[in-house]
């Protein structure tokens, strides 16, 4: 378009046409090529200035989601850790659990087992202050009476939830 302009200018300047009528054709065109390249150029810088912003939000963006995940990984990271202690922390109940478990008789740990499957991983559970903590309900008189009655080596249940009740210094009874 600009090329056009300049061809019309020279042909204009040079005074090779003539023709009154070709001369204002001729003047009218170079004006319109202006008014059209200066429309072109407004369009352009327009965009341009989208671009621009377009840009800045992008480094924007770009910046937060490295904050993101910067943010992920360092959580991700203390999972990780997290989970290793549990895994450790676990390995070590598990031994100590197989110590004592070596010392319970078999058919106390058999129904132990049972009950911690049924009960959803506590097949025992302490009486306190004549509560059972596994339940959470307070026994009744008549069997606080029986816990106290039974020998000390007796295997005692909660009527309730069936747990194996663990007697200590501080149940209360």
């Amino acid at each position: 378009m600009r090329q056009r302009a300049v061809r019309d200018q020279q042909r204009l300047d040079s005074g090779a046409v003539t023709s009154p009528k070709d001369l204002e054709n001729l003047q009218r065109e170079i004006v319109s090529l202006a008014k059209r390249q200066g429309d072109l150029e407004d369009v352009v810088l327009e965009v341009m200035e989208r671009r621009e912003s377009a840009q800045e939000r992008v480094t924007e963006l770009t910046e937060r989601v490295s904050s993101v995940q910067a943010k992920a990984d360092d959580a991700a990271a203390r999972r990780d850790a997290a989970v290793a202690e549990f895994d450790r922390e676990a390995a070590t109940v598990t031994k100590e659990r197989e110590v004592v478990a070596a010392s319970v008789p078999a058919d106390l740990l058999k129904l132990y087992e049972k009950l911690r499957v049924q009960q959803g991983g506590v097949g025992a559970a302490r009486l306190f202050r004549r509560r059972c903590e596994g339940c959470q309900l307070e026994l009744n008189i008549t069997e606080v009476n029986e816990v106290k009655a039974a020998p000390a080596d007796a295997v005692l249940r909660c009527e309730n939830c069936r747990r194996i009740l663990v007697r200590t210094a501080d149940s209360g009874l």
